[in-house]
Parts: structure tokens; sequence; C-alpha cells
């Protein structure tokens, strides 16, 4: 008999590249398989290739097609899983491989509703295919993620991966839920590992990944007597021509100069253009260079290696030995400056006389409303004002408690024109924003995160990544007004960001499923924070930074107030601007 002849393997986005690669190796190996993904044409494709390995190998597998199931649509994930449920089939294996480039752009650019999108599909889509996927699988099955080595850390080391912050969000979640499910899925059997295969030949790198980020480096700068939101127009036109004959170039070139020309020389434009592509080409064969050079043979992985690392994590003995694990396949030696710290380094008090601190709350319980106590009496006490928004989802005692000792609205934080409205109103009322200061709340106790229902999920989801996110893109906004369209100011620009949460458990007694719960959108925050603060300094050159404070040790010690205080004190100084370390553990010792 073939490996796995007799078992059946579900992967999603399996009509094309890595997924179809999956599939294929699969069949290969005997194991009927489950395709699916939006669009029925590649995934007929792929079946008839399927079907032709099977005829040849007489294992007396099959292939089973779900085409227009996008991983992010609930309905669609619900009724693929009904449907094989009413069909007695049984899932062995599950691979969550679908997956997008999602916006390859500087996080103040980039489309909120692009982000959620984003988040929706590789993290979502991860998390309620795995749990849906459940309801036809038996002791012993395996659930296997593919994830990306930019969110995988070591030790004081975080990926930063610029132009992708909803990407590196998502991936990094996904890598702690991959743990999670370890803990959590323990008592029915499932095994749940996650994999990073780092750069692989594909489409998606080669063709749009790359030349994005290229076009991106080109907008940010202006490129010869084209502004930024120029160059953007001009990207959209022109990105499509890479790899095309030189025939189709010239004339793609062409009609991009007279669609754009708007009153400029067309033979100008025309040569303009011609450069800017040039450059986009030249740029994204530098990236792809360096990082191949970071790499001992300077070889991406092929697809079909990916599949490979998928059947042998699909082994029942390696399965057990690595359950719970992220494998890191990547082989890239990325050496980086450490950014997670411990406590944040101390400097004298600074002086908020004539500054204002705005906080944005999503209190979870008491001690949540009692850090923003804490903290904007610090800055009250050292000369600042303070206004307080609060979230809507916020418990009604909570919100009369911090509405009693501070000037407070409760606002609707997850909406970024409420947002930007509230701090334009910061602004004009109280002065000069010095800082934003987001409080996530804390998680809520949850026996079995596997076990919530959609909208909780998503409730979490929007609490822990996008409302912060959101909060964060509109407080740039404020720093920077016009940096969307034009990133060119952000140079020298000043302001400071602070995102607090979520706390790791309190209690002698805690136990490894409550941690992994909490690390699920702690894993999402710091490759976020870290892409973030990258594009900020490197890129845009402004002295504007963004830093994420996780309170709580895990020794279930209680969290010390004092240090975030500290922390802020530290964010909003010149040393900042020089800090690495943009993430600090502010409880944790070493």
């Amino acid at each position: 008999m073939l490996k796995f002849q007799n078992k059946t393997s579900l992967i999603t986005g399996s009509g094309t590249g890595i997924g179809q690669a999956i599939a294929k190796k699969f069949v290969e190996n005997g194991a009927s398989v489950i395709i699916l993904g939006r669009r029925r044409e590649p995934l007929d494709e792929t079946s008839k290739m399927l079907e032709s390995i099977i005829a040849e190998k007489q294992s007396g597998a099959s292939v089973r097609i779900f085409s227009g199931v996008d991983v992010s649509d609930e309905n669609a994930m619900n009724k693929m899983f009904e449907d094989l449920k009413n069909d007695n089939v049984t899932v062995d294996n599950i691979v969550n491989n679908a997956g997008v480039s999602g916006p390859v752009t500087c996080f103040p650019n980039a489309s909120l509703d692009e982000f959620k999108s984003t988040i929706g599909i590789h993290l979502t889509g991860t998390f309620w295919g795995s749990v849906q996927a459940l309801k036809v699988m038996k002791e012993g099955g395996k659930i296997i993620t593919i994830s990306t080595f930019f969110t995988e850390e070591k030790p004081l080391e975080q990926r930063p991966y610029r132009f992708r912050s909803p990407y590196t969000a998502a991936q990094g979640a996904k890598n702690r839920l991959a743990e999670l499910m370890s803990w959590e899925l323990t008592d029915k059997g499932i095994i749940s590992i996650a994999t990073n295969p780092g750069p692989v030949h594909s489409d998606r790198i080669y063709k749009t990944v790359y030349p994005k980020a290229a076009a991106e480096f080109m907008r940010v700068g202006g490129f010869e007597d084209l502004n930024p939101t120029e160059v953007d127009a001009a990207n959209k036109e022109l990105l499509s021509l890479l790899g095309e004959d030189d025939s189709v170039i010239k004339e793609g070139i062409a009609n991009a100069a007279a669609k754009l020309a708007n009153g400029k020389d067309v033979v100008k434009l025309t040569e303009t253009l011609t450069n800017l592509l040039n450059y986009i080409q030249t740029i994204a064969e530098k990236v792809q260079n360096n990082t191949s050079h970071m790499i001992a043979n300077k070889e991406f992985l092929t697809q079909g290696q990916v599949a490979d690392t998928v059947l042998n994590l699909c082994d029942d003995e390696i399965a057990k030995i690595v359950n719970g694990k992220v494998i890191p396949g990547d082989r890239v030696f990325y050496p980086v400056k450490p950014h997670i710290g411990t406590t944040a380094p101390g400097v004298h008090q600074p002086n908020f006389t004539g500054k204002a601190v705005v906080f944005t709350i999503d209190a979870t319980d008491k001690t949540d409303a009692e850090r923003v106590e804490f903290l904007a009496q610090h800055v009250e006490k050292n000369g600042g004002k303070v206004a307080c928004f609060i979230s809507q989802t916020t418990p009604t005692d909570l919100q009369e408690y911090i509405s009693s000792k501070f000037h407070s609205h409760i606002v609707d934080i997850k909406n970024p024109e409420e947002v930007q409205k509230w701090l334009n109103t910061a602004r004009t009322n109280i002065g000069e924003i010095l800082g934003v200061i987001h409080i996530t709340g804390k998680l809520p106790e949850i026996e079995k995160l596997t076990e919530v229902t959609r909208p909780v999920w998503e409730e979490l989801v929007e609490k822990f990544i996008s409302t912060p996110a959101t909060v964060a893109q509109r407080a740039l906004e404020q720093f920077v007004p016009g940096g969307k369209e034009d990133p060119r100011l952000y140079k020298d620009a000043k302001g400071s960001i602070m995102i607090i949460g979520p706390d790791l458990p309190i209690g002698r007694k805690v136990t490894g499923t409550q941690r992994a719960q909490v690390e699920v959108f702690r894993g999402a925050l710091r490759p976020f924070t870290t892409t973030v603060n990258q594009e900020l300094s490197d890129v845009l050159k402004s002295k504007i930074r963004m830093f994420t404070i996780f309170p709580g040790s895990v020794t279930g010690s209680e969290p010390n107030n004092q240090r975030i205080a500290d922390a802020f004190n530290f964010l909003v100084t010149e040393h900042a601007l020089s800090s690495a370390e943009v993430t600090f553990c502010v409880d944790e010792t070493r």
C-alpha cells in the first residue's frame, strides 16, 4: 500500500501554487483529496491532473472539489463541512494553506478594509476551517498550518516585514494559534503543527510581492517629476507589464502615459514611466537577490519541497513528536536587531505641560479601568492634559468609573472616521497631542477558544488586532495630516503611540492553555508593531514611534502599572528614536 492510501486530506487554496503541489503529493502517496478555492477553473484543471495520477497509481483514491469557497466566508465553510459530514467523510489531514498577499504598502497608506480582509483570510480562515474540520476528524487527525518565516521569533528577535503589516499580524497569530490548538485538542487526539517554509518559488513572490514592494519604495519618495500620488497611479498601470515581451511593455507604457498625462508632455511622461518600470524591476530583483544570499545554498524552496514537508508532518510518528510546534523550515539567516525587551530604559521624568495624551480604551474589567486611572493621573501630575475615548463595548460600570475622573466620551473606536473625528476634537480643545495610548483590555475568560462561536471569535480579532490597527493608523494621520497621500510629509514628524495589552493571566495555577490563548493575540501585535516601526523609521524617516507593552509575566505575577508609565516616559523622549526594542514585556525580569 501507498503511505496515505485510504486516508483523506483537505487542502485549502489548492487550485494553484503550493496548495496544488501538496494535493499532488498526497495523491501520489495514495490519499484521497478534497480541494477548494474561490475559482472553479483552476480547481477543475487541478482535479484532472490529480485524477490521472490516481489512475496511474491505481490507488482507488478520489478527488472532491468545492469551488467558490473563500476560507473567510463562514457560511461557505460551514456548508462544505456539513456536506462532508452528511456524506460520512472522515478527514485525516487538513492543511491550512489558503492565503493572499494583502496590501503591499506602508501601514499609513494601507486600506483598513484590506487589512481586515487579510486577517480574515489568513487568521480567521485558519481558525474557522480548523474548528469546523473537527466535525469530520477523528483521533489521530492532523491540522497543518502554513505560515511565514517573517513572524517567527528567536530570543529577543522579531523579524519585520515592511509593507506587509496585516500579513505579518495574521501570520504571527497563526503560529500561536497552531500552538494553542495542540493544547485544546489533546482530549480529542488531534495534532496541530505549523510550518514556516520561508521563500518559495512562486508567482506570488515574483509577480506580486517583490514588484509591489519595489513600487512602494518609488511611491514613498516620488519619482523624477511625479509626486507620490502620481507614482501610485502609474504603478497600478505598469506592474502587470513586468515579465512581458518588449513590444507589450512598450505598448503598455504608451497607453499608461496617454491615460495619465493630465496636461503633461506625453513624450516626457513616456520616458519617465519607462524609467520607473525599470527601477521597479531592478529593486524587485535586488530584494530577491538579497534574500537568497541569506540562505546557505542561495536557493528558495520549490513548491514540491514544501509539499514534502507537509507530508512528513502528517506522518503519525513524526506528528506526535512535533505536536504543538512551529517548524522553522525557512533556512534564512536573517540578522536583525533585538525588538523585544523587558523593562524600558529609565529616563528623566518628561514635562508634559502644554501637551495632550489621548487614551482609547477597550476595557474588559476593573483592573483595566484602574490602569487608565493610574496612567492618566501620571500624565496630569506631570503637566499634561488627558482625554479618554471609551469603547462602546466597555462595560457600563467601567465607562462610568473612568468618566467620573477624566474628560471622557463614549466612542465607537472600531470606526476609523469616529476615531479621526475625536482625535481632531482633542487636538482642537486640549492642545497638541503628544501621544496616543490604546488599552486593549484583557482576554475574557474562555474555557476553550476552539469552542467559541464565530461572532465571539470575530469580536476578539476586532478587539485585539483590528481596533489597535485602526487607532494607530488614525493617530498617524493626526501626527502627519495628508501623509497617506504624500508620505514625504513623514520626514522628521514626531508622535508616539502605545498599545497596552493583552495581559498574561494572573495566578499561581495558570495553565498552558490560558497562556496560549493570550499569545494568539500577542502573536499578532508583535510583528505588527515591529513592521510598522521599521516603516516609520527606515522608510518614512519619521520620528514617530509605536510601542506595544505586554503586562504580566509567565509566573502569573500581578502587573505593575508604574513600569508602564516608565515605558511611556521613555517612548516620548528622543531616546526612543535610537531604540531597536519596540515591544516591552515590562513585568518580566529577564
